[in-house]
């Protein structure tokens, strides 16, 4: 089995980086802390023409026809950058599109003129085809009409309009607008059963490619900082205390990236195991990034608890991607209740 990514996905993701870079640079999040949205429509709409938000579609429905492994790696690189908006939900959300046979929606999402913000249930909430009973968070929903909910029983559409109270929350997290939706008996637009297409475990295999993208980051700017950062006349990385983290911080990384390509591939190919491979990849992805950003900032001194300083949110950006879909110790207890790996 061949994991390394082939010459078309190292065009997909040279593609997505360079407009990355030069469109929605990681400065912007701090440019628009104070606006309702943390991502301009101009550079949305360039994502949207970019294909970003179609790349596993269909060609017929006017994507670009690849898969989840080319998803994983697109979201590897929005990691990186940490790029603000609602990519997760509104990727998964044309998926949904597609599978229920609604190319009216597939076309708008991948437009970029549909938005779909997330939203998360609250302890003792419910959702199934029909109704969403109960309280819900809602990450980068501003704006967007229709919000999409992920379980291990399947994936549901819900127009906002429907949802109940409505308040906005602050968020650890410049670059992600959260709310609350409270008391909510909003029925469902649409409803894709995890047994048709396992939605949820997509959404973790690209959760898990975003802090993959974070903890190489991290990695990355940390070892440049530590051959450029002179004291006492000497570069920082001579000294064992920094090159070791540093080396550390690769074999974190290493690790997630490994994991990810295998879980991105084993949900492709219908592999048995391709759950447990899909929450392993979430749980080494959060571990990776969780010590990486952590250890960008001890690199980085005083410098890395600046606000003009990038590391802080790569960290606060972990916190947020951390718990989403669940955490660590959710996925922990399901995995050791899944058969062994095939």
């Amino acid at each position: 089995m061949d994991l390394l990514p082939s010459a078309d996905q190292q065009d997909v993701v040279r593609a997505a980086a360079d407009f990355l870079a030069q469109e929605m640079p990681r400065d912007r999040i701090r440019q628009r802390e104070a606006e309702a949205s943390s991502v301009d429509a101009a550079a949305w709409t360039g994502c949207a023409d970019l294909g970003l938000f179609g790349l596993s579609v269909p060609e017929e429905l006017g994507g670009a026809g690849f898969g989840v492994e080319e998803e994983a790696l697109l979201f590897r690189e929005l990691g990186r950058h940490v790029a603000p908006g609602p990519f997760l939900s509104t990727v998964l959300a044309a998926q949904l599109a597609v599978a229920i046979g609604d190319a009216d929606l597939v076309a708008s999402i991948v437009a970029g003129k549909t938005t779909v913000g997330l939203a998360a249930l609250r302890a003792g909430s419910t959702v199934d085809e029909d109704r969403v009973r109960g309280d819900l968070d809602l990450i980068d929903a501003v704006e967007a009409p229709l919000v999409l909910l992920l379980g291990p029983a399947g994936a549901a559409l819900v127009e906002t309009g429907q949802l109940g109270a409505v308040q906005t929350v602050p968020s650890i997290d410049p670059g992600v607008r959260l709310a609350t939706a409270t008391g909510v008996d909003a029925p469902v637009s649409a409803w894709l059963p995890a047994a048709t297409r396992p939605l949820y475990l997509r959404g973790l295999v690209l959760a898990a490619a975003l802090l993959v993208g974070i903890a190489e980051a991290c990695r990355d700017a940390s070892t440049e900082y530590a051959k450029t950062r002179e004291q006492f006349g000497r570069p920082i990385g001579v000294n064992q205390a920094v090159k070791h983290r540093c080396a550390d911080m690769a074999v974190q990384a290493e690790l997630g990236m490994a994991q990810l390509y295998f879980a991105a591939v084993s949900l492709a190919s219908g592999r048995p195991d391709a759950e447990l491979q899909a929450r392993t990849a979430k749980v080494v992805a959060a571990h990776a990034a969780t010590v990486n950003a952590a250890s960008n900032v001890q690199v980085h001194g005083g410098m890395g608890y600046t606000w003009e300083n990038d590391a802080h949110l790569f960290v606060k950006r972990v916190e947020v991607l951390e718990n989403l879909l669940g955490g660590r110790t959710e996925h922990l207890a399901e995995i050791v209740a899944l058969p062994a790996p095939q």
